[in-house]
């Protein structure tokens, strides 16, 4: 038996598609770890729920209502068939007590998570819609691209997932990206995008920005 396996024995749970894991506000009593599946994290931002990750395996979440001791920040809901880790308080600490490794890479996960929170926060300070889409697909770019040929940087970009993320319409999202392909500052295919210079990418949202600041002279 692996090591994932027997951890799965001690503290892991089946949960299918659709089960709510927790709500926003809700006292927190235990964290997860993913072993399989997918699970979204989404709050609510003026009575509209905003999906903040989607988060698969390998990845934790809840930790925050033990650390802090406070009512969960967020929501969970399971996106895909999931096998889950449940942690419970007592175990979390002995682990992080225990194991400097895990410790470490936790304070990395939740730095990496308040700079995504910054990002979100600035994407949210655009108020022309196209501009939230080009700065979202920067910021992916940048955190999450993957090198290319000729210096290009292919990134995984769910349109699907966009109206809930920054607020802005699937139609839309499609439009300013066939608006970026056509003047050859990208190349779209299906949910994967290859920008090709970041660089031009951040002068095309100055411009947007700036044509929303003062219209068309």
């Amino acid at each position: 038996m692996g090591a994932e396996e027997t951890l799965f024995q001690r503290f892991g749970k089946e949960f299918p598609k659709g089960t709510e894991l927790f709500r926003e506000g809700e006292a927190g009593k235990e964290m997860f770890v993913i072993q399989a599946g997918k699970v979204s994290i989404s709050k609510r931002v003026r009575d509209v729920e905003k999906v903040l990750a989607v988060l698969g395996p390998g990845e934790f979440f809840g930790e925050m209502a033990i650390i802090s001791n406070k009512p969960r920040n967020a929501s969970a809901v399971v996106n895909e068939d999931a096998r889950l880790l449940v942690i419970d308080p007592k175990t979390f600490e002995a682990m992080i007590r225990g194991n400097a490794e895990i410790a470490v890479r936790m304070i990395k996960k939740l730095a990496e998570r308040l700079s995504e929170a910054d990002a979100q926060i600035e994407n949210l300070l655009h108020n022309d819609p196209a501009s939230r889409v080009v700065h979202q697909l920067i910021q992916i770019a940048q955190t999450r691209g993957r090198a290319s040929e000729g210096g290009s940087t292919e990134v995984d970009f769910p349109v699907r997932e966009m109206p809930r993320q920054i607020g802005v319409g699937e139609p839309a999202v499609r439009s300013v990206l066939d608006r970026l392909a056509r003047a050859g500052l990208v190349a779209t295919s299906g949910d994967r995008v290859t920008v090709y210079d970041t660089a031009r990418l951040h002068d095309f949202l100055q411009y947007l920005e700036m044509k929303w600041k003062f219209g068309d002279l």
